[in-house]
């Protein structure tokens, strides 16, 4: 099976052309959100600088030691109300 199509293109020339548009496109949209940045006040261009700077920092595993030690509490509680553990017979 041949990989070229009609006009003689291979695959791997349009890939290549479909990656490169997408890089000056997205290098494109980067310059005009910089002057875009650049036209707003100092505040709003400072938050626009450092907002990429969020995705940098480590988000911190959700912590389920104290959910279990609350449930652990919880059943020690109810064990020492007195009540009698239901039996089945």
């Amino acid at each position: 099976m041949d990989i070229l199509n009609s006009n003689g293109v291979t695959f791997f020339a349009v890939l290549v052309t479909i990656v490169s548009a997408l890089l000056l496109l997205i290098i494109w949209l980067l310059l005009k959100m910089i002057a875009w940045g650049k036209s707003m006040s100092k505040g709003a261009y400072l938050f626009l600088a450092f907002f990429p700077l969020i995705s940098l920092m480590p988000i911190p595993p959700p912590t389920y030691e104290n959910v279990q030690k609350a449930k652990q509490e919880q059943r020690k509680r109810k064990e020492d109300s007195g009540d009698p553990p239901d039996e089945e017979i």
